[in-house]
């Protein structure tokens, strides 16, 4: 599910790309959402091949120099390595299929397109009809 969401997520600028061959900031809470699940396959849940089913970083109640404002840091820079390129692989992937996605679904990404210049936002029931 989380991978899904991750799909789901980038699917704004993956739409943005193609619509407009551009992108711009639109998107960019969508982007740090699926980067943090990203993140957390990896680091918390043991969605990597590579790492194992391992929890890299603890929870941190007080802010040190020098730290992440949410982790302490209980690994190495060899593994934090690993863990960008993890999480790089995962935002690749879903990035890949949310573009496959969209071009299979032209005709609806064009309507869809279409009504959002038209309105800005548009609710479930619109969206739906």
């Amino acid at each position: 599910q989380m991978f899904e969401d991750i799909v789901t997520l980038l699917g704004g600028r993956v739409a943005e790309s193609l619509m407009f061959d551009d992108i711009s900031t639109g998107a960019s809470n969508d982007i740090e959402r699926a980067t943090n699940i990203a993140r957390a396959m990896v680091t918390r849940y043991g969605f990597s091949k590579e790492l194992g089913p391992l929890v890299y970083g603890t929870d941190q109640q007080e802010v040190f120099w020098g730290r992440d404002l949410n982790q302490a840091r209980n690994y190495s820079e060899e593994v934090a390595s690993k863990i960008d390129k993890e999480m790089r692989a995962i935002i690749d992937r879903a990035y890949s299929q949310a573009k496959t996605i969209l071009e299979e679904h032209t005709d609806a990404l064009n309507t869809v397109a279409k009504v959002l210049l038209e309105y800005e936002k548009v609710d479930g029931e619109t969206f739906i009809k």
